[in-house]
Parts: C-alpha cells; sequence; structure tokens
C-alpha cells in the first residue's frame, strides 16, 4: 500500500483510530448517529440498484453498507487509511456480497479506470493531503457521466458541535462563536479544510470536475446518549483532546465537568444533539 498522506495515516491507525472504530464521539449503540446525513448524500448521489459505488473514507462503513443496499445488483467498495475502522467496517458487512473494504489512500490507491458509476463521501474527504490530486484520482475511477457527492462541514463558526465544546474547555462563552474560533490553541483542524464553499468549487474544478453544486444544510448531530457519554466522548476526540493536552492547568476532571454543563443543554430523549452545519456537494464526470 502507498500512502502520500502519512499524519493522517499515523493519526487513524492509532488512538484517533481506535476512537472511532468504536463508534466515535457518543460510542456506538445501534443505529447510525448520522443516518440522516447519509440517506441526504445516497439520495444526492443517485444511487440506483445496479450502480457501482465507491464509498471514500468509509470509517467503519455505515455508508457503505447502506449504499450496497440501495445497489442491490451493483457493488459498493468502501476505501479508508483506518486499518481499525475498516475491521469493524468488514464485521458488519459479514455475509454481504456485494461490499468489499480496501485500506489505501485515496490519493494514489490504484483504483480501476472508469470502474465506478458513482463515487460517495460523508465527512471523508475533508483529510486529503492533496486535495486536487486526490479528487483527480478519484474522478479518474469514475465512468464518463459518473457521478460524485459528498458531505463536509461548513466554517467552524457555523458548527456548534465544535463552537460549545472547544468554548467550554477555553473557559470563554460560545457567543460569539468567531472568538472562540479565533481563540483555538493551534492551527484549524483538518476536518475544515473544505469548509469555504469557493474553496470546494475550486479544488472539484481543478481536479476535472464539471457541473458542480454546492448545497447548505443543516442536520444536528448525535453525541451520546448523555451529556456525560458526550463529555467523554470529546475529550477522546482528536480536538477537542488537544485543547486539554496543551493546557497543563486544565485537569482532566475539569475539563469533564464543564464539558457536561456546556452539552447538558442538548441533551433530550433522542441523546445529545448538537446543531450541525454541512455542504452538501455534488458534481459530475
Amino acid at each position: 500500500m502507498t500512502v502520500h498522506n502519512t499524519e493522517q495515516f499515523e493519526a487513524w491507525n492509532g488512538d484517533e483510530g481506535e476512537v472511532w472504530a468504536a463508534g466515535g464521539p457518543g460510542g456506538r449503540d445501534g443505529e447510525d448517529p448520522d443516518a440522516e446525513l447519509t440517506r441526504r448524500l445516497l439520495d444526492a448521489a443517485l444511487v440506483g440498484g445496479r450502480d457501482r459505488v465507491l464509498d471514500i473514507g468509509c470509517g467503519t462503513g455505515d455508508t457503505t453498507l447502506m449504499a450496497a443496499s440501495r445497489a442491490p445488483e451493483g457493488h459498493a467498495l468502501g476505501l479508508d487509511l483506518s486499518g481499525p475502522m475498516l475491521d469493524e467496517a468488514r464485521k458488519a458487512a459479514s455475509g454481504r456480497g456485494n461490499v468489499a473494504f480496501e485500506q489505501g489512500d485515496a490519493q494514489v490507491h490504484p483504483l480501476p479506470d472508469g470502474g465506478f458509476d458513482v463515487a460517495v463521501s460523508r465527512h471523508g474527504v475533508m483529510f486529503f493531503a492533496d486535495p486536487i490530486a486526490a479528487f483527480a484520482n478519484v474522478r479518474r475511477a469514475l465512468r464518463p457521466g459518473g457521478r460524485l457527492a459528498f458531505i463536509c462541514p461548513q466554517p467552524p463558526e457555523r458548527c456548534a458541535w465544535y463552537v460549545v465544546p472547544v468554548a467550554a474547555l477555553l473557559g470563554m462563552p460560545p457567543e460569539p462563536p468567531e472568538d472562540v474560533v479565533a481563540a483555538y490553541p493551534g492551527s484549524a483542524p483538518a476536518m475544515f479544510s473544505l469548509s469555504g464553499r469557493d474553496r470546494v468549487g475550486d479544488v472539484l474544478g481543478r481536479a476535472g470536475f464539471t457541473q458542480v453544486s454546492i448545497e447548505a444544510i443543516h442536520v444536528p448531530h448525535r453525541f451520546g446518549a448523555t451529556a456525560a457519554e458526550a463529555a467523554d466522548a470529546f475529550l477522546a476526540s482528536g480536538p477537542t483532546r488537544y485543547i486539554v493536552e496543551q493546557d497543563d492547568t486544565l485537569t482532566e476532571d475539569e475539563a469533564r465537568r464543564r464539558l457536561r454543563a456546556a452539552l447538558a443543554p442538548y441533551e433530550g430523549r433522542d441523546g445529545v444533539l448538537l446543531p450541525g452545519a454541512q455542504w452538501l456537494v455534488t458534481a459530475g464526470r
């Protein structure tokens, strides 16, 4: 396996990968917490019964499996850097004949020329080391007339699921969110690398895609059943864990207390739901 995106490879095969293999923030307690996003993604991608689907950054395979269900006479391939997450994906796909998973870097992975009708990704394309090269490789793997659809976050100040826990750990109010984003102790997390609408259009155009459409959607994210559970999950996740690691005066117990207090207002019968802001992007070869 050739890997150019070494930083992300190390992260997703280390602690970060283990956290998300266990279900990500909030853990895995049944249905995919982002199932509504997946449904919107696959609707936009027009996945049909005979389609050959490529799922980029497939993680534990929720999107891949749903795509395979929509293409019973086709096939779905999930591609990801993370070995731990792919182990979980393969367990979930046991017995499914039209699903497969491969470990690889989408930027350079030897995908078959024109081998897919549609490529999709739910929060998987933001971590490319060279996004133009990666999207060009994906485009090459699509047949002429093939379709691309993905979901990625809007700018961080619009994402309460980011602003609320970050503000709590920094000991500042969540409003205005621009101040919270500016106060983050380090460079912006990689998850926001495609958060600018113009950036998305430029990258896809330079990678050779046409008919680019970028729609703003707002679907909440679930982060566990209780505020206590969500607090523990955020402490195990990269961007928020980084704040604790950088602050010698912030103990683990105090960080957990702050997070529980900040997340409590979002706890309800369906769990801890934080407002989301996403781009739903489609394009064609």
